[in-house]
């Protein structure tokens, strides 16, 4: 049962959306709404748009969307129960003491115990027979018993089920373990077979910033494949959010941080005494990573390893650090390829001395572009220069006049021609990117594409009535008595629009209104992205009952004809269906 209705709409007049995001980004005011650059994909434009009249969110660029608690959901990775809670402590509000299902939340419980006992059982077979090997590869890396501990590091030993019978013994079930991603199943002849997910592996424990153990990377002793294990994504942990080491570095890092590629360098690093050295889980870097990173930061140093990969991975990592704000420096590792290696072959004086000559994000950016011609050629030096006026184009005045004149100086170019491109090719990227924003906003509110509700492009009239009669009844839910007999979740056609017309029935039984908050407890965050994006169509439509009945004949119609795809509509048919029309809407 979800957290009754009542509570949650005082909730929402109680929470000052504003006041909550602005917590986490940076807001500002146009008109009656907000823009701020979206926290949940990497922008240099803003199309983060918070609506204080309906204490709601939407983003034109990835399609982000929905109330208070969803924010909250996505940015701290919390589930719903435990996003209410923080909305509404931040609101002053205590939880209702009934009328609301925490199994979610105790689920969530028992994997963080199940978690907390295995990185015990872990580190303890590290200093036991079965475990030598681990505490000799640990000793080979350098490291110290004290360190080992700090990280609460261990080994997994080579057993298929030592893991799984240890949990068992404190009572977690095989379905417990199995949803922590602790072990594993596979079936043959009918019969289920569980086994340890983690065998024969260094083991590192992953730590949230409350404390709680919320997964483990696990890395091979040898070179066989794969290098690495990781927990899958469960109820406690998304790859994408987690940054190894953050919950120590956090708290020593005086505004900056150290990145770098795998946990090795990371403890390396703090055993060096450099403990805001940090290291982002998962196979690529993400928005939700850097927005972290920014809460805690002002500066972040890119020390990724120097191979290719590395400086693939750090041109990526420059594109989303981006958004954020952040003053961002890449450190070149000259004389070894990571953190780790630097550090032992060197010492600490020498990384120390890396970091204070690490470059800016435009000295980096204009490093690379010279390394790819022959400036002894005129061709070379006419390209290089032309690829560095893009660089100065997207900076401001202040940067861009000191950077022309550096230049002029290496290239015997004057400052004032480098200037004079770099002003040209400026105003070219200001009027793209004011075209692909507007483009984009289009877009996303006239996409026949939705991820959520894939069956729309092979029905787009029928999903386009649905989401108009969804719409138009959560903003005029006194149209709904007129309707009431022919409104039925059998009349919508794609399954998304039909779960969504459910639960709006529901509410408009209970004659208790309508508001976004109301969904977010039946519908994943990814999914509020969608409905957010269905009732900002209200604003769009004309809101009338004839346009309802309008869309109901539709479906019914569409029934019969279900499967014509956009692209066996006419250019009128199609354009029709996204037509402003303020009189009937169709």
């Amino acid at each position: 049962m979800a957290i009754n209705d009542n509570f949650l709409r005082d909730l929402q007049e109680r929470t000052d959306i504003e006041q909550l995001v602005g917590s986490y980004l940076d807001l500002k005011r146009r008109g009656k709404t907000l823009v701020g650059l979206c926290p949940f994909h990497n922008e240099k434009t803003p199309s983060f748009t918070v609506y204080p009249e309906s204490n709601s969110f939407y983003c034109f660029g990835c399609g982000a969307g929905g109330d208070a608690i969803t924010f909250i959901r996505r940015i701290e990775n919390l589930d719903y129960i435990e996003a209410v809670k923080f909305v509404a402590q931040a609101a002053g509000m205590k939880m209702p003491e009934d009328g609301f299902d925490d199994t979610l939340s105790k689920k969530r419980g028992r994997i963080l115990s199940a978690n907390r006992e295995a990185a015990r059982f872990f580190h303890k077979t590290l200093y036991s027979e079965a475990g030598k090997e681990g505490l000799s590869y640990f000793a080979k890396r350098m490291l110290s018993k004290e360190t080992i501990i700090h990280f609460g590091l261990g080994f997994a030993p080579d057993s298929w089920d030592s893991l799984r019978n240890h949990l068992k013994s404190l009572g977690f079930s095989d379905m417990e373990l199995y949803e922590a991603n602790l072990i594993k199943r596979s079936e043959k002849n009918g019969a289920v077979h569980w086994y340890d997910n983690f065998r024969k592996r260094v083991m590192f424990p992953i730590i949230d910033l409350r404390g709680n153990v919320v997964g483990f990377s696990g890395r091979v002793l040898d070179d066989s494949k794969p290098k690495y294990v990781n927990t899958a994504d469960t109820l406690v942990y998304k790859k994408g959010n987690g940054i190894f080491a953050m919950n120590f570095a956090k708290n020593a890092n005086d505004g900056k941080f150290i990145l770098v590629e795998g946990q090795m360098d990371v403890i390396t690093l703090h055993q060096a005494g450099f403990t805001n050295a940090i290291a982002c889980l998962g196979t690529a870097f993400t928005q939700e990573q850097a927005n972290l990173i920014s809460r805690y930061a002002d500066e972040v140093y890119i020390c990724y390893d120097s191979d290719g990969a590395g400086q693939s991975a750090t041109k990526k990592a420059l594109a989303v650090l981006g958004s954020t704000g952040l003053r961002v420096r890449i450190v070149r590792l000259e004389g070894g390829k990571d953190a780790d290696e630097i550090i032992k072959l060197y010492g600490k004086e020498r990384f120390r001395a890396l970091l204070e000559g690490a470059a800016n994000k435009i000295e980096y950016d204009i490093i690379r572009e010279r390394a790819k011609y022959n400036l002894s050629t005129d061709d070379g030096m006419m390209n290089f220069l032309n690829a560095a006026a893009d660089i100065l184009a997207a900076v401001g005045n202040i940067e861009r006049d000191i950077y022309a004149a550096r230049l002029a100086n290496e290239t015997g170019v004057s400052k004032e021609a480098i200037l004079a491109k770099a002003v040209q090719r400026s105003a070219a990227v200001r009027k793209k990117a004011v075209e692909r924003k507007r483009a984009q906003e289009t877009r996303m509110l006239t996409d026949i594409k939705d991820k959520n509700n894939p069956e729309k492009e092979k029905n787009l009239r029928a999903a386009r009535a649905e989401e108009i009669i969804i719409a138009s009844l959560a903003r005029n839910p006194d149209f709904y008595k007129k309707f009431k007999s022919d409104l039925t979740p059998d009349l919508f056609i794609t399954a998304f629009n039909k779960r969504i017309l459910t639960v709006l029935l529901q509410k408009l039984e209970s004659e208790n209104g309508v508001e976004l908050s109301f969904f977010a407890a039946y519908f994943n965050p990814e999914e509020m992205d969608s409905i957010t994006r269905i009732f900002r169509l209200g604003e769009e439509i004309s809101n009338t009952p004839e346009e309802i009945g309008d869309c109901i004949e539709t479906l019914k119609k569409e029934k019969s004809t279900v499967g014509i795809k956009a692209s066996e509509l006419s250019d009128e048919e199609f354009a029709k269906l996204f037509r402003k029309n303020k009189n009937t809407g169709w």
